[in-house]
């Protein structure tokens, strides 16, 4: 197993004998960006159908686990937790949804997701957890660009966590099992604040100061008002105003 620059690549073999090669699953995984992500349906933790596209509307962060993993997997779900709570905070509690997909269909049943998230610790009325077949699987992993493959250990995958405009559009992609918070909440925070025009003078005005007004404090390693940015914008305003005025009230001296 290794760890770098932000990915983790378990890098065994196959079982069907092939390498799993790093630079190959990462280029995958990038060329997803950009693509649609369509219409799939997966069964939820009670087993009734669940259509992922009742989710537009709102971004989206989707991670793919597979339940028999005992270490890197839920370390994965338990620190995307930690982040997703503090994007919640920072951006809104309904701000956006979270989907958790095991991708080991003939294991991962709903019974089982619903004890992986028990174990997890996550009851987030916002987070998803879903369960598939081959077909449905592989569409999806196909679309988000997610590689995996069955080797002596379990699976061999990338640590991906893949962020979803409210249009369906894959944004970003974020990587590594102890996910930074910024990496995470910053596209979110693009994609929550971003109110087109369309939407009210009004309300676009207000998310745009939102949106540079909402800054990570490393120190608490939480996401903040920063009141001073809208008074410096504020005197700024002020300052060209009164050079306005000024300006107009020499031009009608000099006439």
């Amino acid at each position: 197993m290794a760890l770098a620059t932000g990915l983790l690549i378990f890098l065994t073999v196959a079982a069907d004998g092939a390498a799993y090669d790093r630079d190959e699953a990462l280029s995958s995984s990038q060329a997803a960006i950009g693509r649609e992500f369509g219409e799939y349906v997966f069964r939820d933790i009670d087993g009734q159908p669940f259509d992922l596209s009742s989710l537009r509307g709102k971004p989206l962060v989707v991670s793919m686990i597979y339940t028999s993993c005992h270490h890197i997997c839920p370390l994965i779900t338990r620190n995307l937790a930690d982040t997703v709570d503090i994007g919640l905070d920072a951006l809104g509690e309904d701000a956006f949804n979270v989907v958790t997909i095991g991708f080991d269909w003939q294991v991962d049943t709903p019974d089982r997701m619903r004890q992986y998230a028990r174990q997890q610790g996550v009851n987030a009325d916002n987070w998803i957890f879903l369960a598939g077949d081959g077909p449905s699987i592989d569409a999806v992993s196909d679309a988000l660009g997610f590689s995996f493959y069955a080797s002596a250990k379990g699976f061999d995958h990338l640590a991906q966590t893949t962020i979803i405009d409210a249009d369906g559009i894959i944004y970003r992609q974020v990587y590594g099992v102890d996910i930074e918070t910024q990496a995470l909440v910053e596209p979110l925070k693009e994609l929550v604040f971003d109110t087109r025009g369309e939407a009210g003078l009004i309300d676009h005005w207000v998310d745009t100061f939102r949106l540079f007004c909402t800054v990570y404090d490393p120190n608490s390693d939480r996401y903040r008002f920063d009141y001073s940015i809208l008074m410096t914008l504020f005197v700024g305003i002020l300052s060209l105003g009164a050079v306005a005025i000024f300006i107009v009230r020499e031009w009608k001296h000099a006439r």
